[in-house]
């Protein structure tokens, strides 16, 4: 994997965790597919990852850290990530792993898909 490529990759994630979006969508490309994986399905672009995370983030209290990087033959890179997601009164939903799968184009992120793991 390209040190570039995973610096970008935890610049997005620390500034997700610190819900600065405009940070985060700065590593993203401008036709960007996002899963929507509080709701299922993908959203497109900026600004509707904008708008799904402003509502998602108003319902619960998500946090991402990354853990280990590997690149896949096909080259697309993984990211096993603790994830942590409590509830708007601090209760915790889910603590486990999962993975985030991205597309690069560009030397932007493209597209991202969560596999469990």
């Amino acid at each position: 994997m390209r040190a570039q490529h995973k610096d970008l990759i935890k610049k997005a994630y620390a500034a997700f965790n610190s819900r600065d979006i405009a940070r985060v969508l700065s590593t993203f490309h401008p036709d960007v597919q996002w899963p929507k994986a509080f709701e299922g399905g993908y959203v497109s672009g900026h600004d509707e990852i904008r708008k799904y995370w402003t509502r998602q983030w108003s319902q619960i209290n998500p946090r991402v850290k990354p853990t280990e990087f590997n690149e896949r033959e096909n080259g697309t890179l993984e990211v096993s990530i603790h994830q942590r997601v409590k509830d708007m009164q601090g209760n915790l939903i889910f603590d486990g792993a999962v993975k985030h799968i991205y597309t690069i184009q560009d030397n932007l992120l493209v597209r991202m898909d969560i596999e469990l793991a």
